[in-house]
């Protein structure tokens, strides 16, 4: 089973993606987490490039190479053969994102970039994704807060909007994919919410009624 997480920057995903992995093997189930993108030699490398270096002027088509470049590597190097073992895995970002950030929030060609960034998942479709829906003024606040910004955390409000909105019309033509969660609520009520939606879709997940 293939899980993803979303949101805008901020959302605490990441967050939710720990939370999750440590409850499911609380109850002996077999989890892998990951993210994009960083996985790997090949990931980490790409994901410097893309974020961490402020003095390199990236181009928007640039970007999105360089991150479905990173997912083709992840999924055929990392994903493929866990899921093929019968692992559940949990990733922090996946195909949503780049259609969001790249399509939306860039300006590029939205159907360019989903024919992309699906070719680039290699036939890999997510279960389920979670999508945790934060305000960009709580965004805003919490990157504020945070240690180590990068290139897209510092993005414009306008910038963030507009992947937000394109996140919520994501989630609006596809309801039974990926699930709306309130990420303005504290960290506990989030992961109660996602247990919830795990135990009440899948019946593998019933053993989450033990942890509350």
């Amino acid at each position: 089973m293939f899980i993803t997480f979303e949101g805008i920057e901020g959302s605490g995903k990441s967050t939710q993606v720990k939370l999750l992995k440590a409850a499911l093997e609380k109850i002996h189930f077999d989890v892998e987490s990951t993210r994009e993108p960083g996985w790997g030699r090949v990931g980490s490398l790409i994901r410097k490039i893309i974020l961490d270096y402020d003095d390199i002027e990236i181009e928007p088509i640039t970007e999105l190479s360089l991150f479905c470049a990173d997912r083709a590597q992840h999924v055929q190097e990392f994903i493929k053969p866990k899921l093929s073992q019968g692992k559940i895995v949990l990733c922090d970002r996946f195909y949503d994102s780049t259609i969001a950030y790249q399509g939306y929030g860039r300006g590029l060609d939205p159907e360019m970039v989903k024919k992309l960034g699906f070719g680039a998942a290699l036939g890999i479709i997510p279960t389920v994704t979670f999508l945790i829906d934060i305000s960009v003024n709580t965004a805003l606040s919490r990157i504020i807060e945070r240690p180590g910004r990068n290139r897209i955390d510092d993005e414009s409000f306008e910038f963030h909007s507009r992947v937000r909105k394109s996140y919520l019309s994501l989630h609006n033509k596809q309801p039974n994919r990926i699930c709306l969660i309130d990420g303005e609520k504290d960290i506990d009520s989030v992961q109660s919410e996602i247990r919830r939606t795990l135990r009440n879709r899948f019946s593998i997940f019933k053993r989450l009624d033990k942890l509350g």
